[in-house]
């Protein structure tokens, strides 16, 4: 009821800008950012850009549309993002609070109906992985009771909304789908979930009807290939296949081959089976590439193997150049190589590069935060202070990344960070390509400017 208050205020606000969206072809989209930390917002079909508009003085924004496809897009507000479904003739609100972007979003006008509906199932999702973390030790039996039961939960408010509303085919597959994937991903998990919750040695014996849901899988919707839920059960699913067919084909004692190349060739294998629409086996192959080299971020002649096999199956040339630059990062990060001519910014906005950064008598500890990630932020800021005393013969390097320079800044003042060991990252790709930044608690290590050790954790490795 909040979040439909809320929405009421927004229209009211926005009312005599949307009038005039009500024909068929186009679409009004637009809202209200509480506490911005980006002066923009900008939209996105899939992986393409749409277009982007800045926050007037009052904080608004507003898209105008014409004749684009019905379906999931997402918008950006630096650092966070989150979907919205357009559709021909919608006129559409939002408002938001950056604080907790995800919590006080809330649609109103033409369109708001499944675009709220979304965003409950994202937090309903959200607030449940916890308690589904407890079911894991239970049977396969009593597991999907549980689960079966919280997917019946929003089914039933899906129906709901549906008898209020007169949604479209399209619009309805999106709503199941945002259910429906997300329970699969958990069934997906739960072999491996169990295993490691109860220590038994060997996977669980499963049910015939336990993956019942595989049989309704579309392994080929071109309008779920950049919908989180949707990719995130691929991936899963195609991690659990791999492994459930290494264990019965290639395992001694039902022990499966430990090798990473030999899994993720049996990935890239399934995938080129079972998928069809270009998009999504490109970007699964993407995935695979990604997952086997930085799990190994070893240069080798298997490596370079499983590189011109992945090439071989992709169409994508993006993606090609992307897996060779990643995979020149790694041997670049190889210990007693030096450090990437990269390029940061202090707190005056000068360039600086890591090079000149790397403390020649102390090692020098390169880490990276993001204030899109604020509990990280905090953990990682304590940490560094215990590191500090711990380690005095060692230099920590604070790099921010994917946050707005002005908020960066603010960061830096309101929790009094040493402006003198902290620097801004404004080239996101760049660093992390070059120093494979592949999780917030990665660090690189450095002597001089001759690298120790390219792939720490800041949390285990010192």
């Amino acid at each position: 009821m909040v979040r439909f208050l809320l929405g009421l205020t927004l229209m009211s606000t926005f009312v005599s800008c949307s009038d005039s969206s009500e024909s068929g072809s186009s679409v009004f989209f637009g809202g209200e950012i509480v506490n911005p930390t980006s002066d923009y917002v900008v939209l996105y079909h899939n992986d393409s850009y749409v277009d982007s508009v800045k926050l007037d003085d009052k904080n608004h924004f507003s898209f105008n549309l014409n004749n684009i496809e019905d379906g999931l897009y997402h918008f950006d507000h630096a650092p966070e993002l989150q979907y919205v479904y357009l559709s021909q003739g919608d006129s559409l609100l939002a408002r938001l609070n950056t604080v907790e972007f995800d919590e006080s979003l809330v649609f109103s006008g033409t369109g708001s109906e499944i675009n709220n509906f979304l965003i409950e199932i994202f937090l309903a999702t959200e607030k449940e992985e916890p308690i589904i973390k407890r079911y894991y030790s239970l049977d396969p039996e009593g597991f999907s009771k549980k689960i079966d039961s919280l997917h019946a939960l929003k089914i039933k408010q899906l129906e709901e909304l549906s008898t209020d509303n007169l949604l479209s085919t399209k619009v309805l597959a999106m709503a199941e789908a945002s259910i429906d994937y997300n329970t699969y991903i958990n069934k997906e998990k739960y072999p491996f979930y169990h295993k490691k919750e109860t220590g038994e040695e060997t996977i669980h014996e499963l049910g015939d009807d336990f993956y019942g849901y595989r049989k309704r899988i579309d392994f080929n919707n071109k309008d779920l290939t950049y919908f989180r839920p949707y990719f995130d059960f691929m991936k899963w699913h195609f991690g659990n296949m791999s492994y459930m067919i290494c264990l019965e084909d290639c395992s001694t004692d039902k022990k499966p081959v430990s090798d990473r190349l030999h899994f993720n060739k049996h990935k890239l294998a399934l995938v080129d089976s079972l998928v069809n629409q270009t998009e999504l086996r490109d970007i699964l192959f993407r995935n695979v590439a990604v997952d086997y080299l930085l799990r190994e971020h070893n240069p080798s002649k298997e490596a370079t193997i499983f590189i011109d096999k992945f090439k071989s199956l992709s169409t994508n040339e993006e993606h090609k150049e992307e897996i060779e630059l990643l995979y020149n990062g790694i041997k670049n990060l190889q210990p007693n190589t030096t450090l990437p001519d990269i390029m940061v910014k202090n707190f005056n906005n000068e360039e600086v590069s890591l090079k000149d950064l790397a403390n020649k008598r102390k090692s020098t500890v390169f880490y990276f935060w993001t204030a899109d990630q604020k509990r990280h932020f905090i953990n990682v800021n304590k940490h560094i202070i215990t590191l500090e005393e711990k380690y005095p013969h060692y230099n920590f390097v604070g790099i921010n990344l994917r946050t707005s320079h002005s908020q960066w800044k603010q960061l830096m003042d309101e929790y009094k960070l040493d402006k003198n060991k902290q620097f801004y990252g404004e080239n996101f790709k760049e660093l992390q390509m070059a120093m494979i930044i592949d999780g917030l608690n990665k660090c690189v290590i450095a002597k001089d400017t001759v690298v120790v050790d390219g792939f720490a954790n800041l949390f285990t490795s010192l």
